[in-house]
């Protein structure tokens, strides 16, 4: 299996169990792989890409640290920074409702089904905001995917994920 930065976590872990143990050695915030909700869903639509950005790392350092695990030779490439988003005029908004994500995860509950249930029971227009300690990448590349506004923004050690809905 060759590992690129689209490998998915949960594929990457299925062809190296070992490499759970190895990731949280290189960022204490893997420890939520540890969860098996988090295992079960997020793991499945989370490239190495999304994980670096999830745990506040370069994208092209993870995947070395990962390859060189393996036994993988490193890659020399270059991942585009993005742009730096401008804070829509929507977010000023006040919150139709607020989700802890710690508190869904801790409960044993999919943190983007959970988001996908109260989305539906609002009307358009409405904002759900996302309160979690790391940036929830994964989640908001499929709510963007489903036509939903997100925005994200880290505010001292915790992320405000905004959604709206279409």
């Amino acid at each position: 299996m060759e590992i690129t930065l689209d490998t998915k976590i949960h594929d990457l872990l299925k062809a190296y169990p070992f490499l759970e143990d190895e990731l949280i050695k290189i960022n204490p915030k893997f420890k939520k792989l540890k969860n098996p909700i988090l295992r079960r869903t997020v793991a499945r639509v989370a490239a190495i890409k999304q994980a670096a950005i999830v745990g506040g790392m370069d994208p092209v350092d993870l995947l070395n640290h990962v390859r060189e695990a393996v036994g993988q030779e490193p890659l020399d490439i270059k991942v585009e920074e993005t742009q730096i988003e401008k804070v829509p005029q929507w977010i000023t908004k006040e919150a139709d409702e607020v989700i802890d994500v710690a508190s869904l995860l801790d409960s044993g509950k999919n943190p983007l089904a959970e988001t996908m249930k109260k989305l539906q029971s609002l009307p358009s227009g409405a904002v759900v905001v996302l309160k979690s300690d790391f940036k929830p990448e994964p989640l908001i590349d499929q709510m963007r995917k489903n036509g939903y506004e997100v925005y994200c923004q880290e505010a001292g050690g915790e992320y405000l994920t905004f959604i709206k809905k279409p």
